[in-house]
Order: structure tokens, then C-alpha cells, then sequence
């Protein structure tokens, strides 16, 4: 790894919170099912496993044991933690959706595209159908950024 890319890896990693640099060090990023929970967490705010059971129903229903697994195993990853009410364990998330964004992301980045944005970018842009609005509000938002990226240097000065 060149000397560029590490102190640009440095500067992201001090950026995290220390509870995330800690997940994130050791690469845990969620599985699929475990997506699907931290998912109906997110939305519940927290659940029981019956909770899970009722809205999964509506798509692709669960399995009470499957979900328990999965949920022990998210507790271990420190993804999720657990209450209990009465005999029900209730379950919170412990990460937020832009954390698994970001680490799932920088995953993708780094085993894909060698940690390139732009490599990701291109091959987007020349494997995946994109129609003109979409493009013109990629170069809206890139244009956008750009912009306060000058200007944010421009008042540190």
C-alpha cells in the first residue's frame, strides 16, 4: 500500500466514532439475513422475535428459530442488543444505517475496485442502464459537492 492511500485510510478511520472503528476493524459487515433484520429493526425501532415473524409475513416469512440464530449472532457481531420484557428478549439495533452503508461501501470498494471510486463509477456508468435524468442528477450532485467542497476550503483558510 503506498504512503498516500495509508494517510488518506488513517484520516477516514480516526473519523469514525471508537465503538464503529472497533466494528469496522474487524471487517464485520452484515450478512444478507442479517441485513433483513437490522432492516425491520430500523423500521420497528426494536422487536421481538414474533415482531420479525408478523412483518416478514408480508414478503418472504421467517422462521422463529432461523430468526433467534441470526439474532444470537448479531448480538455476538455487536449489531443488535436485547432487553427483556416479561419472557420476550427485545431487540434494538446497535449500528445505524448509514454505518453499514458506509462500511458495506468501503467493503465493496476495497475487494472490487481496489478502494477506486471512480473505477466504480466507470463501470457503472458503462455496465449498468442509466437514463438521462439519473445522469443529470449524478452531475447535479457531483457538481453540488464540488461546490461546497471549494467553499469549505475556502473558509478553513
Amino acid at each position: 500500500m503506498n504512503i498516500l492511500r495509508e494517510e488518506c485510510t488513517l484520516t477516514r478511520w480516526f473519523a469514525f466514532e471508537p465503538e464503529e472503528r472497533q466494528r469496522l476493524h474487524r471487517g464485520v459487515i452484515p450478512t444478507a439475513a442479517e441485513f433483513r433484520l437490522l432492516e425491520i429493526l430500523w423500521s420497528l425501532g426494536e422487536g421481538t422475535i414474533e415482531d420479525f415473524l408478523r412483518i416478514s409475513e408480508e414478503d418472504y416469512p421467517l422462521n422463529y428459530k432461523t430468526v433467534q440464530t441470526v439474532l444470537r449472532i448479531m448480538e455476538n457481531k455487536k449489531f443488535v442488543s436485547h432487553s427483556v420484557r416479561g419472557r420476550a428478549f427485545v431487540y434494538r439495533s446497535r449500528v445505524k444505517r448509514s454505518e453499514v452503508s458506509r462500511s458495506s461501501l468501503r467493503s465493496l470498494l476495497d475487494r472490487y475496485f481496489r478502494g477506486s471510486r471512480s473505477e466504480l463509477l466507470v463501470n457503472l456508468l458503462e455496465n449498468e442502464h442509466i437514463d438521462d435524468t439519473e445522469l443529470q442528477e449524478l452531475e447535479r450532485l457531483i457538481r453540488s459537492y464540488r461546490k461546497a467542497s471549494i467553499s469549505k476550503r475556502q473558509n478553513s483558510r
